[in-house]
């Protein structure tokens, strides 16, 4: 027992001469790999300055299946002949070194384990592994300089041998969870950026700033009254420049766009949809829009929801007529309310799941959880998986299929769940963004929602923007993780305070990979699928299927449903080929 499973922990054992990879030659899955199959070649060679990875697991992640959807136009292939220089999917990754160039000898050793943080950029250009240089659905890799000396240093982060692979290969998609509950927002007028001040008619100019102005460029439209002779008062003593615009009705915004740049703090003053809709184009990446007013919008406002999640759009505001009220850091970063009402929509798939477990797990979380979804086995199985944890916690925890409920019920439910005073929190996990719209009524005062679901930018939805000054509440959205959100990942994952194995929820070998991405395009499982390449004829195989075709790693799991280290163990010990 056990012999062969430190044969591959050590790397004692023969490297093959060919290995099997999957290749992406375009959109769709018929172009992923070679009439369903991996396409076998020689193991690839390494410089002097580059180490040679064996791929030990694989998570499916989600953004590997919008590759696989639009090709060579997604936005980190844009412009890469596909069929010529096909793409190597797979960013969530746990690795062991098994070759190490002349130059790093000192620094690495055969045997070493790593995970990747696979948002590289090198040169100031975006490398990121898994899209530009070739991921993890392979058995082995070459780990160039990129990724060693990449602009943020070493992407590689080192992992304890006990720790599992799935586990660590887990970390990069949980980092994501953890960096989604850390959104900062910038407390400020930008340093050195462009603002513009628009009056809405009618205003009467009596505002006080009461925030310290470090734009470089102030454009003031339809302003008059004491906010006006301030911003004068200031430009003459050199604080910026000021430049006076015609009146708004007469503006052509995109021209202005082009001529002094896209604007990073934008302040209307009074309430006007038709300002807000007009301008929101053409705001900056992290750009703040400043609504002060103490009158509702008069109608929802086309928004582009995309620019939330990727783009930093922040959309704030006050009833006073005090300007730097409204720079009140609430709810930054955006952790979940302690003792609040959280609502996770879409709450059924795999990362929805991660946020589920979370809160239920989370120290000070909330005290209520409703989580939805649409599929109603994927609800039971998050009930399965979670409820116990909630109950023992003395967290109320529902999860409800809106299908099953007409809309009316549907909405007083809500209603009563909060007692009619909305939601603390509300995680969006659907790229839906109707379900968005819908949801925004529902923030209680103070209210956040975090839209974590990947929309599209260009994806246009009206939103009631009124909240955002007259309840204080905030729209984050975030994309990625940062190598610190990774790093405290793998620690709590590492000291036993995270399960990340919670989350596999089907496990395969490299030749199981298409069925994996098809199930992970339909759905089929409520958690993650991990491939494990040197287990090349393992079919695809749900967690809750063990029993049946592999008894003896079923009896390892813990509660008879969730993956570990010892189930793992013997999996790898029992169904691993090696050459001797």
């Amino acid at each position: 027992m056990n012999n062969k499973l430190q044969a591959f922990k050590n790397v004692d054992y023969k490297l093959p001469a060919n290995i099997k990879t999957w290749y992406l030659y375009g959109a769709g899955l018929e172009n992923f790999g070679k009439n369903k199959k991996p396409e076998v070649h020689p193991m690839p060679t390494y410089k002097a300055d580059e180490l040679l990875a064996r791929i030990d697991a694989s998570s499916i992640c989600f953004s590997d299946i919008k590759v696989i959807n639009q090709g060579d136009q997604h936005p980190r292939i844009v412009g890469r002949d596909m069929v010529k220089d096909p793409v190597v999917l797979g960013h969530e990754v746990a690795v062991t070194i098994v070759g190490v160039g002349d130059d790093l000898k000192d620094d690495y050793k055969v045997g070493d384990r790593f995970i990747v943080q696979p948002d590289v950029w090198y040169g100031g250009k975006s490398m990121a592994f898994g899209y530009v240089l070739g991921g993890s659905q392979t058995q082995y890799q070459v780990i160039g300089k990129e990724i060693i000396n990449g602009d943020e240093g070493n992407y590689l982060l080192p992992i304890q041998k006990t720790t599992g692979y799935a586990e660590a290969a887990l970390t990069e998609p949980w980092g994501c969870v953890v960096a989604s509950y850390r959104i900062p927002r910038r407390p400020s007028i930008k340093d050195g950026g462009i603002m513009w001040f628009i009056g809405v008619e009618g205003n009467n100019g009596d505002y006080k700033l009461d925030v310290d102005i470090t734009s470089k460029l102030v454009l003031t439209t339809n302003l008059s009254g004491n906010i006006l002779n301030e911003l004068k008062g200031l430009a003459a003593k050199g604080k910026f420049e000021l430049i006076e615009t015609p009146s708004f009705q007469s503006l052509d915004i995109e021209a202005l766009s082009k001529k002094y740049g896209m604007f990073d703090d934008v302040v209307i003053l009074g309430s006007c949809a038709d300002i807000v809709e007009k301008v929101a184009p053409y705001l900056a990446k992290h750009a703040l829009m400043n609504i002060v007013s103490n009158q509702p919008l008069q109608k929802p406002v086309k928004i582009d929801i995309g620019k939330i999640h990727y783009m930093n759009h922040s959309y704030l505001g006050t009833t006073s007529n005090v300007i730097g009220n409204a720079y009140t850091p609430l709810r930054v970063p955006s952790e979940l309310k302690a003792n609040g009402a959280a609502w996770f929509i879409g709450a059924g798939g795999p990362m929805g799941q991660m946020h589920v477990q979370r809160a239920v797990e989370l120290e000070g979380g909330p005290s209520r959880i409703i989580a939805t979804d649409i599929d109603t086995a994927r609800l039971q199985s998050l009930k399965d998986r979670f409820q116990p944890i909630a109950d023992k916690r003395g967290i109320k925890l529902d999860v409800v299929n809106p299908n099953e409920m007409s809309k009316e019920d549907y909405e007083a439910y809500l209603n009563e769940f909060t007692q009619g005073k909305g939601f603390d929190d509300i995680v969006v996990l659907a790229p839906v963004p109707a379900l968005i719209t819908e949801a925004v009524p529902f923030l209680a005062k103070e209210g956040l929602m975090n839209i974590f679901a990947g929309v599209a930018i260009g994806t246009i939805t009206d939103l009631d923007l009124s909240g955002v000054y007259m309840n204080d509440v905030r729209l984050v959205g975030s994309s990625g993780s940062k190598l610190s959100d990774i790093k405290d990942t793998l620690d709590a994952a590492e000291s036993g305070d995270l399960s990340t194995n919670t989350s596999v929820a089907a496990i395969g070998g490299i030749n199981a990979a298409w069925d994996g991405m098809k199930a992970a395009k339909e759905g089929k499982y409520p958690g993650k699928v991990i491939i494990y390449p040197l287990i090349p004829d393992l079919p695809l195989t749900g967690v809750s299927e063990l029993k049946e075709v592999m008894p003896e790693v079923y009896e390892k799991l813990t509660m008879g449903m969730f993956w570990n280290r010892e189930a793992e163990a013997e999996m790898i010990d029992k169904y691993i080929k090696l050459e001797e």
